[in-house]
């Protein structure tokens, strides 16, 4: 007589929403120290040139919900 089975589930199901993302990963950030290296000064838009988004690459976020609604 075969032995029953139950089913497998994943303990932690895959986040619905960027925000529960964020979450899940705000929850994770204590686990990590930061790191001992300073942050990046912020580059002054005026200076940043020459930059192109391949075609392919706009429709595949504009077809994303999260960044095309």
């Amino acid at each position: 007589m075969p032995n029953p089975v139950k089913p497998v589930t994943s303990p932690a199901a895959e986040p619905e929403s960027l925000d529960e993302l964020r979450g899940d990963c705000a929850r994770m950030a204590p686990q990590w120290p930061p790191s001992a290296a300073a942050p990046p000064a912020p580059v002054p838009l005026t200076s940043i040139r020459g930059i192109t988004v391949p075609p392919a690459s706009a429709r595949l976020l504009d077809g994303m919900s999260e960044y095309g609604d």
